[in-house]
């Protein structure tokens, strides 16, 4: 930041100072020279009425002039130039009347000295034809470089102090950054429960902290969401691999205890279970990963209809399907979620399964409801935590894992829907609701 500060105003500087010497040598030798045309000019007129001596006065502040002959001799001078030789022997071109330049002279009493000077050709005045030579010193910032080393180093001297300005608040800008960032590498994912002091501004900073410390709270919950659910899933792998080793070993230390047959169901049962759970668990990882199938127009009512038609279910499943609600989204994992809700919705049933597909305020809604025990208010939202059961002996002698409504939870998530439980309209049982954005090839 320094460095592209310095660079930039450098040019802005450079180009500054430049202009500057330039206006100002530039005006400088303009009005010197039209000082003396002017008193050059006066000069000519009073020699052309006739000079009272042979003294010339001189006018506004150029007090040397000289009048020269064609043979170099100077027949009337002010007071300054009298005695002295001619300041220059310039003469202006055929044709022209007027001469500029900057002749230097080297006097007996003084170092070499310049002079802008202007000469104006006179041919009817009383010393006959005669240059009018009128000159003032050069000012010491034209025949110096005075006025270029006072503004190079007046710009340096800015540079500098703009330079060490802008480090300096460039540091003190960035110390709160460093500080978050030495905060930030003492963080471990063993402790993530430190988070950053927030100053009292309400600056950049302070947002900028507010938004770590919200971040690293979202980290906590997902870091701990991840080792309770590694510990639940290591003891729900546990339970059946337990059951399974029991069986075999017991099998094989009194093989005459029983059937073989039966010892080989109860080993496959499990076996079921353990395919069941690592199934969903796998789900559970590709839906954290986000991924997902290919999008297609599925049409709700036709794919309730196939899954309740190819999944085996113990009661009544009564449909109440609006035909054409379409959506677009992963027929696998929306099939995955509609199996989850009537596997649910039958494990708790007492006779009979509800679904419904319609259209509400915009959205594609599908409800599943049963005529069951229902979920408490106060059970609603944790239901659809992982490995989360409110009948656990129940759910697991029904080959529930505590994974269904989770994995639906998700997988609405990922089509950008939402799933939750909502009070049953009859009274009784529980009625799981999905909303999913209606896709805009909607049929009606």
């Amino acid at each position: 930041m320094t460095l592209i500060a310095i660079i930039v105003f450098a040019m802005v500087l450079g180009t500054g100072a430049f202009a500057t010497w330039q206006i100002v040598e530039t005006r400088l030798s303009a009005d010197l020279v039209n000082s003396a045309a002017e008193a050059a000019g006066k000069t000519v007129q009073d020699i052309e009425r006739g000079p009272a001596d042979s003294v010339v006065i001189p006018v506004t502040r150029i007090n040397r002039i000289q009048v020269v002959a064609n043979d170099g001799r100077v027949v009337a001078a002010s007071p300054a130039m009298k005695g002295k030789p001619p300041i220059t022997r310039m003469r202006p071109a055929p044709g022209e009347m007027r001469v500029d330049g900057t002749p230097c002279v080297d006097l007996p009493t003084s170092e070499r000295t310049c002079y802008v000077a202007v000469g104006l050709r006179a041919d009817r005045t009383v010393y006959g034809n005669v240059m009018v030579y009128a000159a003032t010193p050069e000012p010491r910032s034209l025949r110096t470089n005075f006025l270029e080393i006072t503004l190079a180093l007046f710009s340096s001297a800015l540079l500098a102090l703009l330079g060490w300005g802008t480090w300096h608040l460039a540091g003190r800008t960035l110390a709160p950054v460093e500080r978050i960032r030495a905060e930030m590498a003492e963080i471990t994912a063993s402790d993530l429960t430190r988070r950053m002091p927030v100053s009292d501004s309400e600056d950049e900073m302070a947002q900028l902290t507010e938004t770590i410390n919200a971040t690293l709270e979202r980290l906590e919950r997902a870091v701990e969401n991840q080792r309770r659910f590694a510990s639940d899933a290591s003891h729900e792998l546990r339970t059946p691999l337990t059951g399974l080793r029991t069986k075999l070993e017991l099998a094989i230390s009194d093989p005459g205890s029983e059937d073989p047959l039966t010892t080989m169901y109860s080993a496959l049962a499990d076996a079921e279970r353990l395919q069941t759970l690592i199934e969903d668990l796998l789900l559970l990882a590709r839906l954290d990963a986000g991924v997902r199938g290919p999008p297609e127009l599925i049409d709700l009512a036709e794919l309730v209809t196939a899954q309740v038609g190819n999944q085996p279910a113990r009661h009544e499943v009564l449909l109440k399907l609006d035909p054409g609600v379409m959506v677009r989204g992963s027929r696998l994992q929306l099939g995955r979620l509609l199996a989850n809700l009537l596997a649910n919705a039958d494990r708790h049933a007492v006779s009979e399964v509800r679904v419904r597909v319609g259209i509400l305020r915009g959205e594609a809604v599908m409800e599943v409801t049963d005529d069951g025990l229902g979920i408490p208010p106060e059970e609603r939202e944790r239901v659809f935590q992982r490995f989360t059961r409110l009948d656990s002996a129940r759910s697991r002698d029904a080959g529930g894992t505590g994974l269904g409504l989770p994995i639906a939870r998700d997988i609405a998530m990922a089509h950008r829907g939402r799933l939750y439980a909502a009070d049953s309209t009859t009274g009784r049982g529980a009625r799981l609701v999905l909303h999913l954005p209606l896709s805009t090839a909607f049929r009606p």
